[in-house]
């Protein structure tokens, strides 16, 4: 069985362009995620991390950064990420993938690891996702045929958002959740992903007191540091309501059922 991982990066941000290339204690964010990736134990190859981007000239600089680093890029459809994933995995082959946020430099590796565990335990599982993590911790996992079985039935074509909804809202894949493995792994209330200004100061405040190179800080450290420092987590709380609005918005699941009836599911 081979298991790589999926990541939707693109440049063309409309809150915060170019954000995976900004600056977090002098590498790029990108890089950040990269590194929690690339650390999964079922992740044998940066090759087997696949950023997945768009063939708008304006992710070249992308390529040519994720390409340097090592891992490998497949470039596809703009708007349409399930149409993307589904060619890049079938383009490497892959059984199983470990799916991560481009906006999410502090994936945590701990449940990358738990879901592949908990997707190769339970045959017949499509996706295994975590709840009861911050905003931006979480990770997914998901098997080849679940990709196929959306994209057989989904019909929302520009779907950026909320894509990953067809695996879990709909009924088409048999979705289970996993809950935190710790209590040293939950805080209430902090955002932990990028699209705004605000949600960058935080992240490089949290990078300067904890990133060592060559040495990824734990959740536990992670959610220490917030816990100590609770004006931090205050920070960027105030575009929460925005962020929520805007996916509410734009998040639409249009997708055939299996009786081949048309169905649309709200968020």
């Amino acid at each position: 069985m081979k298991i790589g991982a999926l990541i939707p990066i693109r440049l063309s941000s409309e809150r915060l362009p170019s954000k995976a290339l900004m600056d977090l204690c002098g590498r790029p964010v990108f890089a950040h995620l990269l590194d929690r990736v690339v650390a999964c134990k079922h992740i044998k190859s940066p090759k087997d991390v696949v950023v997945c981007t768009t063939r708008d000239p304006s992710d070249d600089a992308l390529e040519k950064a994720v390409c340097a680093y090592g891992a490998s890029i497949f470039r596809g459809s703009t708007d349409d990420i399930i149409d993307r994933f589904g060619a890049a995995m079938a383009q490497f082959d892959f059984d199983v993938v470990v799916q991560a946020d481009g906006d999410d430099p502090l994936s945590a590796t701990e449940y990358m690891d738990l879901t592949v565990d908990k997707l190769l335990a339970t045959p017949g599982t499509d996706i295994v996702t975590v709840q009861g993590l911050p905003l931006g911790i979480a990770t997914k996992s998901f098997t080849r045929m679940a990709m196929e079985r959306v994209l057989s039935y989904y019909k929302t074509k520009k779907n950026d958002t909320g894509f990953i909804y067809f695996f879990t809202k709909t009924g088409l894949c048999k979705h289970v959740e996993v809950l935190p493995i710790s209590p040293d792994h939950i805080i209430d209330r902090a955002r932990l992903t990028l699209d705004y200004e605000v949600d960058l100061a935080l992240f490089r405040n949290i990078f300067k007191a904890l990133y060592e190179p060559g040495r990824l800080f734990t959740l536990t450290e992670l959610v220490r540091y917030l816990r100590q420092n609770p004006d931090q987590v205050k920070s960027n709380l105030s575009v929460e309501e925005e962020y929520c609005r805007r996916t509410a918005k734009k998040a639409v699941l249009e997708f055939t059922q299996r009786n081949g009836k048309t169905k649309i599911v709200p968020v």
